[in-house]
């Protein structure tokens, strides 16, 4: 059965859409997960990190000072790229070993990796089907003021380190309107879900 990408800006609502293909069934394998798992104490990424960035993003349990290391990132491109090309390739490979294991578990599953950054990181070769929730910048730079309490700057700047919507949009079969009530984003799953369980292994 099918392998399937879903993805989205930040607060465009992919984790409403996720954990709502989760209960329809789809087996939900999640980047955010995995990214963490990448960079755990004593694992190859983050001794990359380390010597990338310096002991100053390593906190004194030995595990990375995320916030250290986001405020070098987040304003510098060419530190994202770097930070990028040392997780993003651990996370592939943490994820190829998370879809044989669920498809070897349950060979008809959906398998759904839910991974914000498809359009920066990896592209849509390996999957049979690209879905995109999409919600408009201003809507989500709205929802990062007002539901996580960042300032409007660092919300422009959290969306401006992620691909552009025409970008993600361009990979897309299948688009999830998440601009409107949660009611009407949660239909649109649901009417999607049976052509998602019919979309055959490429």
């Amino acid at each position: 059965m099918p392998l399937i990408a879903l993805t989205g800006g930040i607060a465009a609502g992919k984790s409403t859409v996720a954990a709502r293909l989760e209960a329809l069934g789809a087996v939900i394998v999640d980047a955010d997960v995995l990214s963490r798992v990448a960079v755990e104490p004593g694992s190859p990424g983050l001794e990359a990190i380390e010597r990338e960035f310096g002991s100053a993003v390593i906190g004194p349990d030995g595990a990375l000072d995320r916030p250290a290391l986001g405020a070098i990132v987040f304003g510098d491109a060419a530190a994202r790229e770097r930070l990028n090309a040392i997780v993003h390739p651990e996370v592939g490979r943490l994820s190829q070993r998370a879809f044989a294991d669920a498809f070897a578990l349950n060979p008809a599953a959906v398998v759904v990796y839910d991974v914000p950054l498809l359009a920066e990181a990896r592209g849509r070769r390996e999957f049979d089907a690209v879905v995109v929730v999409h919600a408009p910048a201003d809507v989500r730079i709205q929802r990062l003021v007002e539901k996580r309490g960042m300032t409007r700057d660092e919300a422009e700047r959290r969306i401006g380190a992620q691909a552009g919507d025409d970008e993600r949009l361009a990979l897309a079969d299948h688009v999830i309107d998440s601009s409107r009530t949660l009611a009407e984003t949660i239909a649109e799953v649901d009417a999607l879900w049976p052509v998602l369980r019919g979309t055959l292994r490429r």
